[in-house]
Formats: structure tokens, sequence, C-alpha cells
């Protein structure tokens, strides 16, 4: 649960789950704070993927002017495409991959553009006032799911609603003792809510080490490669370079090659000989080596399998990393697992 907020959203008007039962268009604009919620419960989305999360990102990608192909919720190479300029242009590991690093940021950022509105506001607002200044300050309610109305740029009953209902979420005081609404009250809900957004980051980093070490106490049982494993893990982290076969980088062949020299085993060098070299096995065990097509037919990437649907390889985006074989990229790709003798 992202805060008071969203607590407000889903426990006393019920929108959250009925919004989610509605076509994407309903409420695409309407409602970003639920935007911002399915993403960061998504953590991670990437190539291959497809559904409401992935389009959510496409639309907001294409608020922010990265995207402008069509928002259909398919993750293909024009949304990774999409994610690696904004990645580049934020300062991020670029990886066309939407971890919780770009996620939080892109949300930072579209947050940004709703405060520069707040800051075009001219006067305080008050009750009974029509401007321009009122749209405003409905569209930040709106962002947080506080009001429901349309954005008529009246100052009625739903918007002094939403304002009362958004001061004790938030413990602010966005109306003073003359009934007004000024600038700088709005610009602090924006902010109130920032600070929740990076306890989030920080958690999602906390649960991906505690993943990290619980997937290290795998116990080896059907191949005696512990050894390697070990080495395996010691190397995540390590970027991707095309030849890299040593701890300053490595390519996915260079990696597994390196990983089992550690265990005095001469590996082959590239994917299709390592391929060859090994034994096929009807399923993974721990320390057997798993293979996929990738840019060209036949076995052209590897990894090592850990348990748990789970294997270590040095991948192009990220380098060495621990991936799912569920994930939907792996898995249409996948040919088999082989064992070493």
């Amino acid at each position: 649960m992202l805060n008071g907020t969203v607590e407000h959203v889903v426990k006393q008007s019920v929108l959250y789950s009925y919004v989610l039962s509605q076509p994407f268009a309903f409420y695409v604009d309407a409602y970003p704070v639920l935007q911002n919620k399915q993403l960061l419960e998504a953590e991670h989305l990437q190539y291959g993927e497809h559904g409401e999360s992935v389009r959510v990102l496409q639309h907001k990608l294409n608020k922010l002017s990265y995207y402008d192909d069509e928002i259909n919720g398919d993750f293909t190479v024009l949304t990774e495409h999409a994610l690696k300029k904004f990645q580049e242009d934020n300062n991020i590991t670029i990886n066309g991959q939407a971890d919780i690093k770009t996620l939080t940021t892109i949300i930072n950022k579209e947050k940004q553009k709703y405060m520069e509105q707040i800051n075009k506001m001219s006067e305080s607002i008050y009750p009974g006032m029509q401007s321009d200044d009122v749209k405003i300050a409905q569209h930040a309610l709106q962002y947080f799911g506080y009001y429901e109305g349309e954005i008529d740029g009246i100052y009625g009953p739903l918007t002094k609603k939403a304002l009362e209902i958004a001061e004790e979420e938030h413990g602010l005081e966005l109306i003073d003792e003359t009934e007004q609404v000024t600038e700088s009250s709005l610009t602090a809900l924006y902010k109130k809510d920032g600070n929740n957004e990076q306890n989030i980051e920080q958690k999602a980093k906390q649960e991906v080490k505690e993943k990290t070490q619980e997937a290290k106490k795998v116990e080896v049982t059907s191949t005696n490669f512990s050894g390697a494993i070990d080495a395996a893990y010691a190397q995540i982290g390590t970027p991707y370079v095309w030849g890299g076969e040593s701890p300053g980088g490595f390519d996915c062949s260079g990696f597994i090659q390196y990983i089992f020299k550690t265990q005095n085993i001469v590996m082959p060098r590239t994917v299709s000989d390592a391929w060859n070299f090994t034994q096929h096995v009807n399923s993974p065990s721990v320390g057997d080596l798993v293979f996929f097509e990738t840019y060209k037919p036949g076995p052209s990437h590897m990894g090592i399998y850990i348990g748990d649907g789970k294997f270590i390889h040095a991948g192009e985006s990220r380098g060495v990393e621990i991936s799912k074989l569920s994930t939907s990229y792996w898995d249409q790709r996948y040919l088999g697992a082989r064992r070493v003798k």
C-alpha cells in the first residue's frame, strides 16, 4: 500500500477495484495515483511481457514524450527503446527494462509535470471561485484520487471535500483560516507523497537482496558443482562485455567458462560447443547448464541453474544477474538443460 492516499482510494471509495475492471481508456488520465500503484506493484517489466501494467508504462512514457507508438500493453522493442532513452536522460543504468528505480523515476517525472502546473497558479483559490487556477487544483487533487468530479474550475463542495480528505490523510494544512488554498500548500501535497515513493524503492531493493540471499541457501543435491554456484554468485553485478572472460567483464559463454575453471574444469569457449560438450537432461538440477536460442538459430545463450526455476547468466543488458526461466522472454527461447560430466 502506498500510503494514506491509496488507503482512501481503495477503502473509502472502492475506486481501485472498480477502475481496474473498466476499459483502459476509462481511467488512464483520470487516476494517475492508481497507475502509480499498479506500476510499483509490478516492480519489474521487461521485453516480451504484456498486460495492463505495460499499457500504463507506455502511457506514462507517452506523456513524458518518450513513446509515440500504439499503447497496446505489449512490451516490444519500441517500448524497450523508449525506456533506454528515458534511462539515458535520467542517469539510470541503461538496460531497457522497467526496474523499480526506473519506475519510481518515471512517476516522479510525471509528478513534476503536475507540479509545474501548480507553479502557474496566479493567485489563491477560495470557495465559490471559478477560474483556471481552480482547474489546476482539481487536477492536482484528481492525481491522488481525492477529486472525482468534473474538471470545471469551480471551487464547490466537491473540491472542498477533496481538500479536506487530503488534509486528513497527509496531516497537512491545505486550507488556511480564510478557506483559501495556495500554490505552496498544493506543492507540499506532492512532496509528502514523494517521500513515500522513496521508501517503496528502498523496500524493493531490500526484498531483492533478501531473495538473493535466500537463493544462495539452496542445497546442491543433484550435481557436484556447489563451488561453481558460489563462484557464479560472487560475480553478480559484473558488466557484460562481448568476448569477455574475466571479472572485468563477461559474455555468457566466457562467464560459464570462468566459473567452471574455478573448479578445474575446462569448458569450450562458445555456446554451441558447450552444448555439444554437455549431456542432455530432461529437467535441470542445480549446477546444470540451461540453453536458449536468442539472436540466431540454435543455442546462442546459456547460464547455470541455481534451483527454484532460476539461473545465473551474463545478460547483455545488466551483466551477471539472476533470471527466472518462467519469464516470457526466456521461456519462449528455452532449448533445454544439459549437464557437465
